[in-house]
């Protein structure tokens, strides 16, 4: 029904088992799960938005071109999510977003999102179906804060990082909850060697300790990769970076390391969804193309993670 969530389209949507093989995509089929580390992944539809607004009809025709990537890549588009990316944007441009059926949101600074929250009053910024996760630099210092107001953090980008999370996570555990699930985390990782950029070099020996440390981590759950390619005006020139991460993303699943799970691939923006689809991309951040051109972003820090203006 329009304004529901259908939580049984969760291994789809945020490619519970993988992205399709590499060499030979093939369209993925439904895999029935016994946990979801990411309970708030679903399928929504609008919810009761008429008639449409400049932001709903964006969305639609964002998922109008993330179907038609997916099916030239024979992948099924339920197989990627789309994440709404907010940066600088009000508060009600992301209840405009969740009312057009937006599951899952993307900040990048904590300060910010924290004064949209308290614009909001006692009402909610999104329902109990939706999340909004952090995607932008994160200092250690604010992970604390972070976990107080966000369902998740894509952009670890050390272990220290992570220790810090991970021990907020733990305080603010609920000892009446014992089955609440742990944090969900991506690992950025710079596949473009970028100085100016966050994240892990894929070869680094700071990776390698982040992946082995992870059993220790017990309140996180490591989800995935999240990757930003350099930016360029034809985004044909992103898909080597995006093919890197996706082979870096096979090569630690490979593994099997315990305490890692390696089937969230987020890449892809306004500019290149197309590309990083086809390169198996399962979640797709998306600013410009939804909201439109953002304002300088506040000086708080930290690297864009949408390249489009």
């Amino acid at each position: 029904m329009p304004g529901e969530c259908d939580d049984t389209a969760f291994p789809r949507l945020f490619g519970r088992t993988g992205p399709p093989p590499l060499a030979t995509p093939t369209a993925s089929a439904p895999t029935e799960l016994t946990t979801s580390p990411w309970p708030w992944a679903c399928l929504c539809f609008n919810r009761g938005v008429t008639p449409l607004s400049s932001i709903a009809a964006n969305i639609a025709r964002v998922r109008e071109r993330i179907a038609t990537a997916a099916h030239a890549a024979a992948r099924s588009p339920l197989d990627i999510t789309l994440m709404a990316v907010t940066k600088t944007f009000p508060a009600q441009a992301i209840r405009e977003a969740y009312a057009a059926g937006i599951c899952l949101f993307g900040e990048n600074y904590v300060q910010e999102f924290d004064e949209k929250s308290e614009s909001m009053g006692s009402a909610a910024l999104v329902g109990p179906d939706a999340a909004i996760h952090m995607i932008g630099h994160l200092q250690s210092n604010k992970a604390g804060k972070a976990v107080e107001l966000l369902d998740g953090v894509d952009s670890v980008d050390s272990l220290k990082l992570a220790k810090r999370l991970d021990a907020a996570a733990a305080t603010l555990a609920d000892p009446s909850s014992p089955s609440k699930l742990p944090l969900p985390v991506l690992i950025e990782v710079n596949v473009g060697g970028e100085a100016a950029k966050s994240g892990l070099a894929p070869d680094s020996p700071e990776l390698e300790a982040l992946l082995l440390a992870a059993p220790a981590l017990t309140h996180l759950h490591i989800c995935g990769l999240m990757t930003i390619p350099p930016w360029d005006d034809d985004p044909e020139a992103s898909r080597p970076y995006f093919r890197r991460a996706r082979t870096l993303l096979d090569t630690i699943a490979a593994r099997h390391l315990p305490g890692i799970s390696m089937y969230v691939l987020s890449m892809g923006m306004s500019g290149d969804m197309e590309v990083a689809i086809a390169e198996g991309s399962t979640c797709v951040r998306v600013g410009t193309a939804i909201f439109g051109k953002r304002k300088l972003a506040p000086a708080q820090g930290g690297a864009s993670t949408e390249n489009t203006p």
